[in-house]
């Protein structure tokens, strides 16, 4: 149990000091906002959708290291997969990050975050990117809110 709690913090900390995918996106076609106020955090994500494919995803904000981290790694794994798989990714990180389920086995670095499971107040830093994302799928213009 150590070594995962070790591999998520320096996970954590390296997404969270160097973000991948960080910054706007000129080309979106789809974006939302998103805001987290028990912490402070906000983040906007772009999405350049062609067909049925995220071609490309990128996010700007500012937050905590887990809210960073969340949405740094979000945009790594969602990127070239269709929307569909892209809700079946968040489905299945959701149930993991509440503690609804303990099964990573799909999840890649994702699987990380299963720890946040324990730290409720923590699972809306985990998650804003993510609801964010769905908001900009649906393209929802109201700032998304984790209360």
């Amino acid at each position: 149990m150590s070594y995962l709690n070790e591999l998520y913090q320096q996970v954590i900390l390296d997404h969270n000091k160097r973000p991948r995918n960080f910054g706007e996106l000129e080309q979106a076609n789809h974006h939302a906002d998103g805001y987290n106020p028990l912490c402070g955090d906000r983040v906007t994500v772009y999405l350049k959708v062609q067909g049925d494919v995220v071609e490309d995803i990128r996010f700007k904000g500012v937050g905590c290291a887990i809210s960073t981290a969340s949405a740094s790694l979000m945009t790594e794994v969602l990127k070239g997969k269709t929307v569909a798989e892209a809700g079946a990714v968040f489905k299945r990180f959701h149930s993991v990050v509440t503690g609804r389920s303990t099964d990573t086995s799909d999840l890649g670095k994702l699987a990380v975050f299963q720890g946040v499971s324990e730290y409720p107040v923590r699972v809306k830093c985990a998650t804003l990117a993510w609801h964010t994302l769905q908001a900009a799928l649906d393209g929802k213009a109201d700032t998304v809110s984790t209360e």
